[in-house]
């Protein structure tokens, strides 16, 4: 059994056109929603293994947060930037198998597609609020029916619990 924490990056801001995607920064809306979920991981104690972010500053500024209050081990991954759920699987696939669980801080639609795609069972009202979307710093927790991280695929997944923002507060 694996676990797999998915975080969409929070809330950024498009107030500067001279500025590229990649470097976009967080709003004040988001600074407060990846603190809320920065606190929640961290009281929640059940903490990844390994943290995957995207390259991306929205989705570090997201990050910041959890790493203030607990010191997990983390990546940032150019390849995760924009991904979609085949990149995003892939990345996944690599992961060495000690790491039992992993949390992956990404972009819409391509985490959004993914946690659609591995989700098979769970609370089925967490799993329509899921198909209904994935905003800005959600955060959805699976446990993959999984020894090796080489195994996921899709519908392997039970959705444990989905939280945004407003969840938190």
């Amino acid at each position: 059994m694996k676990t797999l924490f998915l975080l969409r990056h929070a809330k950024s801001s498009w107030n500067d056109p001279g500025q590229s995607d990649h470097d976009r920064t967080l709003t004040p809306r988001g600074r407060r929603a990846a603190e809320l979920v920065g606190l929640y991981m961290a009281q929640r104690g059940d903490l990844p293994s390994l943290v995957l972010c995207s390259s991306a500053q929205r989705a570090l500024d997201t990050l910041e947060p959890l790493l203030r209050r607990v010191g997990v081990r983390f990546e940032a991954r150019r390849e995760l930037y924009l991904a979609d759920p085949d990149a995003l699987l892939a990345s996944l696939a690599q992961i060495d198998d000690r790491e039992s669980s992993v949390l992956v801080i990404g972009h819409n639609p391509g985490l959004h597609e993914l946690a659609l795609l591995l989700v098979r069972h769970g609370d089925d009202a967490a799993r329509a609020r899921l198909r209904e979307g994935f905003p800005t710093a959600a955060l959805a927790i699976l446990e993959l029916a999984i020894a090796r991280w080489d195994e996921i695929r899709a519908g392997c997944g039970t959705l444990v619990e989905l939280r945004v923002p407003r969840d938190l507060v």
